[in-house]
């Protein structure tokens, strides 16, 4: 149990009463009679006994009620929502989240993996790692906003966008070839729209993506006119790329597309 003193029962009484769940550097020091330096230094207090989470600089997160024992940690969904509204940027759930929510991959994270334009690297957001992505803006779209049973809003990638990026980002999120069984699987099951996987493709990914998504598709038999879709935007090579990455480049050559078919 945590011992709150004269100056953090305050603060909670005051927070309480105005029904506050975010704090500011500053909102707290007339209401409370504090100093900046007092202020900044309960803030940091409070936040270091797990009673209030830092979402940055200046910016916490704030429990409607203290739980019995002081202990507290703020959604890591409301605290991402949070920083990036404060960014003034957008966001989108990707790699090992979004697999696991489309149930491709029974790995539960540990973390919380997003795609953003604003923020690189990883950031602890109450008892939860995120790990930022930073890209540029125009990488980020063909989302679904996913609506929890509590109001909490998280956006994650449409069924398409997430096995695009299974193929642009598989060193990342180590998914070649596991990602071709998974477009396989959900394109003879009807879940997914070949047609719109090579839209994606084309708007979100680079030409070793198209190459393979083109590839895959073709051995699948799509429609002929969502090929051609994705030839256009490949210029005359004669390089030649694998289709896993990482393999032996052996296998049968797949002229149209310049890929070497090594997946077996």
């Amino acid at each position: 149990m945590k011992v709150l003193g004269k100056m953090e029962n305050k603060f909670f009484a005051y927070t309480q009463m105005r029904q506050l769940t975010t704090v500011r550097s500053g909102d707290i020091q007339q209401p409370l009679g504090l100093s900046e330096v007092q202020e900044r230094k309960l803030l940091s207090r409070l936040a270091r006994a797990g009673m209030i989470t830092r979402v940055r600089r200046g910016l916490y997160l704030v429990p409607e009620r203290l739980p019995v024992g002081g202990a507290w940690s703020a959604d890591a969904t409301v605290a991402l929502n949070t920083l990036m509204r404060e960014c003034g940027g957008r966001y989108q759930v990707c790699g090992l989240n979004a697999f696991n929510y489309y149930g491709w991959d029974e790995q539960v994270p540990m973390g919380i993996y997003a795609y953003n334009d604003k923020i690189f690297g990883e950031r602890k957001l109450g008892a939860i790692m995120v790990t930022f992505i930073k890209v540029a803006a125009k990488r980020l779209g063909a989302t679904r906003k996913v609506r929890r049973p509590d109001g909490v809003i998280t956006v994650y990638p449409s069924r398409e966008r997430a096995l695009m990026d299974a193929v642009y980002d598989w060193s990342r999120f180590n998914t070649l070839p596991r990602a071709y069984r998974w477009i396989r699987k959900d394109l003879r099951a009807g879940k997914v729209n070949a047609g719109t996987l090579a839209a994606c493709t084309l708007r979100f990914g680079d030409v070793g993506t198209i190459r393979r998504v083109g590839a895959l598709l073709e051995s699948e038999g799509v429609d002929e006119t969502i090929l051609q879709s994705l030839e256009k935007a490949l210029k005359p090579t004669s390089a030649s790329i694998p289709f896993v990455p990482g393999k032996v480049k052996r296998g049968k050559f797949n002229r149209r597309w310049g890929v070497v078919m090594n997946e077996v």
